[in-house]
């Protein structure tokens, strides 16, 4: 069976000192708090320290996550968890194609 998606050319303005984490092909995490050169973490725990570390200088950072198209979802998917025990409250997944927010109203 095959998907067919929807187009759609809505698109959002990406804060411009989000923080940001980026997932190379090869699985290397980097980190930033948006105003400074990104760093190599080296894995989930890393992320959330980061994470925790920008929510409490401020509670409202936005957080943006570029994944490269052949990161393996659950690589993603554990690092939205980390950033999501940090308590961030907005998260920008970037692809190629589209912006996507995820609303962060924590459980």
């Amino acid at each position: 069976a095959q998907v067919s998606l929807p187009k759609t050319n809505l698109r959002f303005e990406i804060p411009k000192k989000a923080a940001v984490v980026s997932v190379t092909e090869a699985g290397q995490i980097r980190v930033s708090g948006g105003e400074e050169t990104s760093t190599t973490v080296n894995g989930y725990e890393d992320v959330l320290a980061f994470a925790a570390e920008q929510v409490a200088r401020n509670s409202e950072k936005p957080f943006v996550l570029k994944a490269d198209g052949k990161v393996p979802y659950q690589t993603v998917d554990r690092i939205m968890d980390s950033l999501k025990q940090a308590r961030v409250q907005v998260i920008y997944l970037l692809s190629e194609q589209e912006t996507v927010v995820e609303g962060g109203q924590g459980s």
